[in-house]
């Protein structure tokens, strides 16, 4: 099917633009979305006596986009899951989550606007991009942890591995500790006299 495009589609063309896509995609997401209309020779005219205005529309949107951008633009934003002590999530965090947690900080997003290149399904810090617009794409970091403790650490620049080995190592340190208190103290109460451990 022939459309024209009333505004930039990504992969596709700039609006104004007469274009061949299959008819579901034209019938069931552009036409619907307002993104495109058939391109018959009435409609084409049509489109020639609107231009104007759309393109001023499109600029405003950008515009305010632009500005929204500036300032999500690099953003953390901390999403608590449960996960196993590896650091697999029970789940995965999908583009609603993702949408979720920036609009409690006081950003306005969709979750059509998140892109996530594969679900997330382990702890840690993952990039994600924001679609605002055709034309302005911003990138946020999603900080993925069990608890808000464990969000600041990562934050800081510790994986869930690198905490689980220090916690281990620390646990190691404190038996071994232990066994030399118990292996001293038996020696003391076996002679009657302390002897130094070499």
């Amino acid at each position: 099917m022939d459309i024209i495009l009333l505004e930039r589609v990504a992969k596709l063309g700039q609006m104004g633009e007469v274009v061949s896509v299959r008819d579901g995609y034209a019938r069931n997401y552009l036409l619907p979305q307002g993104k495109a209309m058939r391109a018959s020779a009435e409609n084409i005219a049509r489109f020639e006596t609107q231009k104007a205005q759309l393109e001023a529309r499109n600029l405003e949107s950008r515009q305010e986009a632009e500005s929204l951008g500036t300032k999500l633009d690099g953003q953390s934003f901390v999403v608590i899951r449960s996960a196993s002590e590896a650091g697999a999530l029970y789940g995965s965090v999908s583009p609603r989550d993702a949408a979720d947690a920036a609009t409690e900080e006081g950003f306005s997003l969709d979750r059509k606007q998140i892109r996530l290149a594969r679900p997330i399904k382990e702890l840690g810090l993952h990039e994600v991009h924001v679609s605002l617009h055709p034309e302005v794409e911003v990138t946020i970091t999603l900080n993925v942890a069990r608890s808000q403790e464990e969000a600041t650490l990562q934050a800081s620049g510790k994986s869930i591995q690198e905490l689980a080995a220090e916690e281990e190592a620390a646990a190691e340190f404190a038996i071994a500790e232990l066994f030399d208190d118990l292996g001293g103290a038996v020696l003391d109460d076996e002679s009657g006299v302390s002897t130094p451990q070499p």
